[in-house]
Formats: structure tokens, sequence, C-alpha cells
């Protein structure tokens, strides 16, 4: 039985001053902050405007520190293996770029990866001449594990990258098996949790990865601009490192020598948006005060009711697949004209998104939809609000 009660949706909905002015069923793409993570960045940059940049980041530098405590807790990791990214692209490309490709290496994938993540595999194969290799699906939707062990032994990849929740859907694809897949035969291991981390537990010690990227604005209710990457110490002792490190990330030891630092802090650049930074504290310290078990069971339960009450009273497909869902809802109506949906969304006050071919184009030829409407309802909203999107959707 979820941990959250009615009571406790009551306060998230008054810790945060958005859910007085819209219904907001658009988490997947960014959520509404609580009111905690707006004080954090107003504070800081107040004091910024009156005692300078440097001097404020020197007076905040425990605080600034506890960034990486905090998200060391929500991954079961190390502060050592955290790293600060500016969004999710940002520390995927980063750990991407680490990987010491040579022509003819394989990178194995799914079709179900993140469309940034693919055109950044397009780029590699046409840049490095790497082989770009996608995994069978289940057929029940999702990767198929055990394509992914047959692939691995018959390619041998340089490099597995998964994305665990993809953008377009409400699957769950199942990382931990295929991390320890990677784990067995010594393969380099890369998770795109960019829609998954804030709407459920986390640990890289059972996912067996190397690397783990993330934004803030999504489930985690942070601010935009924010993300993180983590960083294993089999990858930080193999002395991965990005493309085009800076003082943030390496010292400068000789006038031909430098030498990466010994933490994850090698994939950040020196110059950070530390506002930014303690707003995204506020908001992994929020979620860890919550419990990612507790929330994971709300939005699952929201998610659940709203793919019901699409089927059965908006007469919408629900498109999602897979033998775990998560809180992206997904559905299509054929009748209906996806510019006009979103507007007449908008116009009742109900932000939702609408996902396009070219988020999720081998998903949606799948599907045979050319457009989908996505609501993602995180553990502030209300099965009233999903009967409010529902009853504008019969109007």
């Amino acid at each position: 039985m979820c941990m959250i009660n009615s009571t406790d949706v009551e306060r998230f909905r008054q810790e945060t001053p958005g859910c007085g002015l819209h219904t907001h069923l658009n988490n997947a793409g960014a959520s509404l902050p609580p009111g905690q993570v707006l004080a954090a960045m107003q504070n800081y940059l107040r004091q910024e405007s009156l005692d300078g940049g440097y001097e404020t980041a020197a007076a905040h530098a425990p605080a600034i520190a506890g960034f990486y405590a905090s998200l060391a807790r929500l991954l079961n990791a190390q502060p050592r293996n955290i790293a600060w990214a500016a969004n999710a692209t940002d520390a995927f490309s980063k750990a991407l770029s680490s990987i010491p490709f040579e022509p003819g290496d394989v990178l194995l994938t799914t079709d179900d990866d993140y469309v940034s993540n693919q055109i950044a595999f397009l780029f590699l194969q046409k840049r490095w001449k790497v082989k770009l290799l996608r995994a069978a699906k289940l057929p029940g939707g999702g990767v198929d594990p055990q394509s992914m062990q047959e692939m691995m032994d018959a390619y041998r990849p340089k490099l597995v990258a998964v994305t665990q929740v993809p953008t377009n859907s409400g699957l769950v694809q199942d990382v931990e098996s295929i991390g320890q897949s990677c784990r067995e035969r010594g393969i380099w291991y890369l998770v795109d949790a960019c829609q998954s981390a804030g709407q459920m537990p986390l640990d890289v010690a059972r996912i067996n990865c190397d690397f783990l990227s993330a934004t803030m604005r999504k489930w985690l209710r942070g601010p935009r601009g924010a993300g993180f990457l983590y960083v294993s110490d089999r990858a930080l002792e193999a002395g991965l490192e990005p493309i085009f490190p800076d003082l943030g990330g390496a010292t400068w030891t000789e006038t031909d020598h430098y030498q990466p630092k010994p933490d994850a802090s090698r994939f950040e650049y020196w110059e950070k948006p530390y506002a930014l930074l303690l707003g995204a504290r506020a908001a992994v310290e929020y979620a860890l005060a919550i419990g990612l078990g507790n929330i994971e069971q709300q939005v699952q339960a929201l998610a659940h009711y709203a793919r019901q009450r699409l089927s059965e009273s908006a007469n919408m497909r629900v498109l999602d697949q897979g033998r775990h869902l998560c809180g992206i809802v997904t559905a299509h109506h054929p009748g209906m004209d996806p510019a006009w949906l979103k507007t007449a969304l908008a116009t009742a006050g109900i932000n939702a998104g609408i996902a396009q071919p070219f988020n999720a184009l081998i998903d949606f030829r799948e599907k045979g939809v050319e457009w989908a409407l996505r609501i993602s309802p995180h553990y502030y909203n209300t099965k009233a609000e999903i009967d409010r999107l529902v009853e504008v959707l019969k109007s």
C-alpha cells in the first residue's frame, strides 16, 4: 500500500505554487518545483548580487558539497562518483566521449533509446566508423535481455547504452539484467536515467552501470539547466575521461602534461551555476524525504488510473507497452489534430505534452502513429485532475 496519503498530497500541493494555477500533467517534460527549490536558488542569487560570485561560492562551499552527498544517497553511491552536468545530454555526451572507440568497434543499444542518444550514436558511426547495432525487442515491448546477451557474445561491443525509460512511452527497460551481463563480460555500460530519476528508486550497484546520466527538471522537480552524471570506480580507475577537459576536471602539471582529477569531477567544467546546483540539491533532498519507493507507488497508481480513464472514456488508444510501466502515459486518437488538441488543453489550463515522430522514430512507426498525447502525473497530482483532462478530451 502506498505510504503517500491525501494529507501528504495536499501538503505537496501547498508547497508547490504552480498547483494553484494549472493542472500540470507534463512532469516528463518539466515538473513544477516545490517552493524549497525556488527559495534555495533565490537566496543564493541574492547573496551573490551583494557579495560577489567567487565570495558567495566560497561561503557556500559546505552546501555545494552537499549536492554530491545528496545525489550519492539517491543512487546508493559515494560523493566522489557524482559529477555536476548542465543537463542529461551534457552528462550522457561526456560519458560517451570517454569511451576509447576505434574504427570497427561496436556500440550496442535499443530501439527505444532517446532521440538525442540515437543521433549521437549515428554521429559516432559517421565520424569514427563505430558499428551501431540494436538488440531485438520482446513481443510485449522493450528490449529483450536475451537478445542483448547473444549480441554481446557475438559482437563484443565496446559499449552498451540503454535508456531505462523512453521519453515517448511508459515503458521501463530492464537495465539491471543488462548490467549484470555487461559486468560479466567486462563491457562498458551507460544508462540514460533521464526519465526515471525522481520517479523510481535507482541503485547503481544493482544496475551495475559504469555511467548513469539524468536531468533535474523532470521527475526530480529541480531547475532547468541542471543535471548529473554517475561515474563508477571502475571507469575512474581505468582512466576514462571526457573529450576536452578543462581546469575543473584536470590539473596542468607540466608544460606538456595534465593530470585528470581522481574522482568524477574530471567530467565537470570549472564554471558552474551554483544557484542551480543548490536548487538541484534542495530538489533531491525533497524527494529523499518523501522516499523514492513511495513516489514510485503513487506515480504508478495515478498513471494506471489515467490509462484506464483514457481507454474507457475518451476513445483514445493507449500506446504504452512493456512488462513494467511507469508514470508516462501515451495515447493517440486518429481523428484529432495534435496542434488543436494541445491548444484545447492549454485553454482549459491543462499542461500536457505532444510527442512527435522525431521523438521516437522506430517506436511510432511500429505503432502506426504520427503523434501521441503524453501525460505524466506526479505524486502531487490527483485523480480529479486526470478526470478533468478526460472530460476536456470527451468534449
